[in-house]
């Protein structure tokens, strides 16, 4: 496996002291790599948790300061969102982000300003190699621009770029980079319009209990 969390692991264990790696009973060392990993999978499920608390600012808290998700102002993230690797994600401002959509932040994940993602979106930034003999991982991160609208249940592949303004339609799978202002739509994802250039508005929509 070749993704960012285990490549994490990597950096941790080879600052390991000479002496520890030496000296230390071997029982030792292997609670110390449990532990490592229950606290990803703690902060996994923390995230999850998170999501179902109707409560706004309870949960920017615990996204914030506690999974250190870099959030920006006016943004808006409503509940039941799932997370991974949540301190890879950055999301700026007045962007909303309806229910039920998984954010992948284990390679890098980048949202723009005044972006709508709809419900039940899933954006990953990382996948399984299908021709690996080992089934290794790969990915890269994911870029979205401000002003991009995604429509429900999209799923959005690992290294894709999604230019300015540009519109993804409910369902679609984006498989490849999509320009500025282009409307794509589909499985995979194509073109099928383009979208006005003069975008000026500002989001700000967040529900009482959302």
């Amino acid at each position: 496996m070749t993704n960012d969390v285990f490549s994490s692991f990597l950096a941790i264990k080879n600052k390991t002291p000479q002496w520890f790696r030496k000296y230390v009973p071997n029982w030792i060392k292997a609670k110390a790599v449990s532990f490592y990993w229950k606290r990803y999978d703690l902060l996994d499920f923390l995230a999850e948790v998170t999501g179902k608390l109707p409560s706004h600012t309870i949960r920017f808290f615990v996204y914030r300061y506690v999974l250190k998700i870099s959030i920006g102002q006016q943004t808006s993230i409503h509940r039941n969102c799932r997370f991974y690797n949540s301190k890879g994600i950055l999301i700026k401002n007045n962007t909303v982000i309806n229910r039920d959509v998984l954010l992948d932040g284990r390679k890098g994940l980048i949202i723009g300003s005044n972006v709508s993602i709809s419900e039940g979106t899933a954006i990953f930034s990382l996948e399984h190699d299908p021709n690996s003999q080992t089934f290794a991982a790969k990915g890269a991160p994911v870029i979205i621009d401000d002003y991009v609208f995604i429509g429900s249940r999209a799923i959005i592949l690992p290294g894709i770029h999604i230019e300015k303004g540009a519109v993804i339609g409910a369902g679609s799978i984006v498989t490849r980079n999509v320009p500025a202002y282009t409307i794509v739509a589909g499985v995979p994802a194509r073109s099928i319009g383009q979208r006005s250039t003069h975008l000026t508005y500002f989001l700000n929509y967040k529900k009482f209990l959302g």
